[in-house]
């Protein structure tokens, strides 16, 4: 088969990818994208984004990730469906596999893969995606101003979570299947002197139920103990805090991650250990996980790789 040269290949879509495909297409360096196994990204698991600069009305994510993509697509962007799912980044040109068999050669990467939440495995987590599930408190939590919900999680995350919610919503329940946080001392302490979060110790929770989304969980306290108890509680949200796992597996040989997998770039740019490879969006960024930090990060590797051909000459 033969090999495809490109100037820029980007990995990934949602709003750091396709910001990245419309930067780089507006500097003329002709990118391909490939917006792997979910288009659009996360976003496009979310019902309504109101914190995107622009949409004054609100939006859906998937049509606020069609708006990007098109927009892509309107300066030249080559936007194809397909997966990375080999590269070889030993030395420049570099080569990747799409759908495990053709092979591009690229002068410039940016990786845009994003990063999974982590759930419980329920199946409730999926009957109610959008219906009062959520893995993100600052794009969701205002929906449930003077309502009651739930956040999963006993460590630093989960705590910043239940704050912040706690500063919109009527009452917050904080499930933690240990006896004690993992969090900080700092963050506990906040948590416990917080008067609308209550933190349910050495809780489980096993389902969720409500007609037409959730109107609660159903719970288990000291699971397996002589004394475990069945216990429901009323809420309108469930958050889930227990983590992301960055979709960086396929690039670790080559890159720098941190112990969770994040994909460690130069201090204020997207930039890699690698010349020419970037890292852009939520697969290098374990802090914010915003659709405009991510969007701005596409932007600055889509700048940068533009540069790095242009001092190069390639």
């Amino acid at each position: 088969m033969e090999t495809e040269k490109v100037r820029c290949l980007i990995a990934g879509s949602g709003p750091a990818g396709y910001t990245a495909a419309i930067y780089a297409s507006r500097a003329n360096i002709a990118p391909v994208l490939y917006e792997g196994i979910q288009p659009g990204g996360q976003l496009t698991s979310t019902t309504e984004i109101e914190n995107f600069p622009g949409y004054p009305q609100g939006i859906s994510g998937t049509d606020m990730m069609d708006d990007l993509r098109k927009q892509a697509i309107r300066f030249g962007a080559d936007i194809r469906a397909g997966s990375v799912t080999g590269a070889d980044l030993s030395t420049a040109p570099y080569r990747l596999t799409v759908d495990g068999g053709a092979v591009i050669e690229t002068e410039t990467l940016i990786i845009a893969t994003g990063a999974t939440a982590k759930y419980l495995g329920l199946a409730d987590e999926q009957k109610y995606a959008g219906m009062g599930v959520s893995a993100c408190a600052t794009c969701d939590g205002f929906f449930y101003r003077k309502k009651k919900v739930a956040v999963v999680g006993g460590g630093d995350t989960a705590c910043e979570e239940a704050l912040y919610l706690a500063g919109l919503a009527a009452q917050v329940y904080l499930i933690v299947r240990k006896p004690f946080l993992r969090a900080s001392k700092v963050m506990q302490r906040r948590v416990f002197q917080t008067p609308n979060i209550t933190v349910l110790f050495e809780h489980q929770t096993v389902g969720l139920f409500g007609e037409n989304g959730v109107e609660g969980a159903h719970l288990v306290r000291r699971k397996g103990e002589p004394d475990e108890e069945q216990v429901d509680v009323a809420i309108d949200g469930f958050f889930l805090a227990i983590g992301h796992t960055p979709n960086s597996a396929l690039f670790k040989p080559w890159l720098e991650t941190d112990e969770t997998g994040y994909i460690i770039t130069r201090s204020g740019t997207p930039c890699t250990k690698l010349p020419g490879v970037y890292a852009a969006g939520d697969v290098a960024d374990p802090t914010y996980r915003q659709a405009v930090t991510a969007a701005a990060s596409g932007c600055k590797a889509a700048i940068e790789a533009e540069h790095y051909l242009t001092k190069t000459g390639k």
